[in-house]
């Protein structure tokens, strides 16, 4: 009795030890193999050190490094960053904002170049949302320093963000920016375990 009990268990952690196996490879091969998140968001601006002093002074920010400056006289350029072939990046400005990703800040000078912001309904339209612990204090701060505020607070009262509160501000360049704050959590967080990514402390 106890040989076959024997088999049998061991014939249940077999069983058990391969369907592990099958569910790991398939979380392993989802996707891109070996990502595990996203690294940074890059974008380009009109005036690298008037952004960069944005980002420090207003923002809180910290620059980690900076390069270049970069241009080719073949088609590198248009090969691997789909621009000009004569374009140039004088420098860019790798930045970190507190616990979360890094922003990748390019500077270009290329011929017909369009100068023009895109709106939040444009393709391409986006913004850079930062949360903070006080609305009320961050928008307050933010007036001083002469930041453009676009309207009041919203708070969310229903859907899957309620309790979110959000306003968008705009960079001395034009770029779309949001402050995001959920001290008493989010209404989607008791329907689902899943989780967006959050800085939040």
């Amino acid at each position: 009795m106890t040989k076959i009990f024997e088999k049998k268990m061991k014939v249940v952690v077999f069983l058990l030890l391969m369907l592990f196996s099958i569910n790991t490879l398939n979380a392993e091969t989802k996707g891109i193999p070996g990502n595990t998140g996203m690294e940074h968001v890059g974008f380009t601006v009109p005036d690298l050190k008037e952004a960069v002093t944005f980002f420090e002074d207003v923002i809180g920010a910290e620059v980690v490094f900076e390069i270049g400056p970069f241009k080719s006289d073949n088609d590198w350029l248009k090969d691997h960053l789909d621009v000009d072939a004569r374009a140039e990046i004088p420098k860019i400005a790798m930045v970190r904002l507190g616990n979360g990703s890094n922003f990748e800040i390019f500077e270009y000078v290329v011929k017909n170049q369009r100068e023009v912001q895109p709106k939040n309904s444009d393709i391409g339209g986006h913004h850079i949302a930062i949360y903070v612990e006080d609305m009320n204090v961050a928008v307050k701060y933010l007036k001083e320093k002469g930041v453009k505020v676009l309207g009041q607070p919203t708070v969310m009262t229903q859907g899957a963000n309620a309790g979110t509160t959000w306003v968008y501000f705009v960079s001395p360049w034009g770029m779309y920016f949001e402050l995001v704050s959920y001290e008493n959590g989010v209404a989607y967080e008791k329907t689902t375990e899943k989780r967006v990514f959050t800085p939040k402390k």
